[in-house]
């Protein structure tokens, strides 16, 4: 036997404090605010706590050992087959909100869906919207399920690649969170990147790939005048506005996430004065 202080004393001799907690509320389903006030309690010695200390201490991602990672104040399911959910995602959900509006009827799709974080939180947040959601990755479209079952969200799922697979249909507002991580960019061989799917997260090329495929085909999937928007990395901005400008978009916008940096870029298709959403009681 020993103490829930031994454990997270000897833990913290290999990882960071935080982690430790995180990881021992996890083993024992109890919060942080429970381990401090229980910290002299006896508990046998735990060998699932030492693996998933180990397998953090060697840089397997928190996420994946604990099954969850919270985003847009949910936790969402997921496992190495998909993308952990990032902050800076979240801004697409801002922005799309702010597109379609509350209480308006809208065709939105996601593109690349990894866990489902995003088209989950868009059919929760704007509950009149018809949410779509595709991904390449049979995998991924299985977690990306079970959070839409979690929470009880409506989204269609399609296995696509890209728009490859999708019935003919015109959409209001298309997101995008493709691999946009160049190849041979030094990240992906440090942290948490060295556990995600490769696939996920680079194309193998110049990080532009999906980017210009998606930009170069989304007329035929917008609906007159709908949205386009991407998420790209820190130094893709001018790249990603100059190609919805070459491809014939207006009103490009960009926006800044929680760190300041230029993360989401997007325009209006062809027809961008004719779209209206309908209020719900239209």
């Amino acid at each position: 036997m020993t103490t829930i202080a031994a454990l997270l004393a000897e833990a913290r001799r290999r990882i960071p404090a935080s982690e430790a907690r995180l990881l021992l509320g996890h083993v024992l389903g109890r919060n942080a605010a429970w381990l401090e006030a229980h910290r002299d309690d006896e508990v046998a010695a735990d060998s699932d706590y030492t693996a998933l200390v180990a397998r953090r201490e060697a840089g397997e991602p928190i996420a994946y050992l604990i099954g969850v990672r919270e985003f847009y104040g949910r936790d969402f399911v997921v496992s190495p087959d998909v993308l952990i959910p990032r902050p800076e995602t979240e801004l697409l959900v801002d922005v799309a909100k702010t597109k379609v509006g509350a209480g308006r009827t809208a065709r939105v799709l996601d593109l690349g869906t990894g866990s489902g974080c995003l088209a989950v939180t868009l059919a929760l947040e704007l509950p009149q919207a018809r949410v779509t959601a595709v991904d390449v990755s049979p995998a991924a479209l299985g977690v990306a399920r079970g959070n839409a079952q979690r929470f009880g969200a409506q989204v269609e799922f399609v296995e696509s690649d890209w728009f490859a697979a999708l019935p003919p249909q015109r959409f209001e507002l298309i997101l995008a969170n493709p691999p946009y991580v160049a190849a041979g960019d030094p990240h992906l061989a440090q942290g948490d990147l060295r556990f995600e799917p490769a696939d996920a997260l680079t194309d193998h090329a110049d990080g532009l790939m999906g980017i210009r495929l998606i930009v170069a085909q989304a007329h035929d999937w917008l609906a007159e005048g709908g949205w386009l928007f991407l998420e790209h990395g820190y130094d893709q901005d001018t790249a990603v506005q100059a190609l919805l400008a070459a491809a014939g978009f207006s009103q490009i916008e960009q926006h800044r996430d929680l760190a300041g940096i230029l993360r989401a870029t997007g325009g209006r298709g062809p027809g961008a004065e004719a779209i209206v959403f309908p209020a719900n009681n239209q």
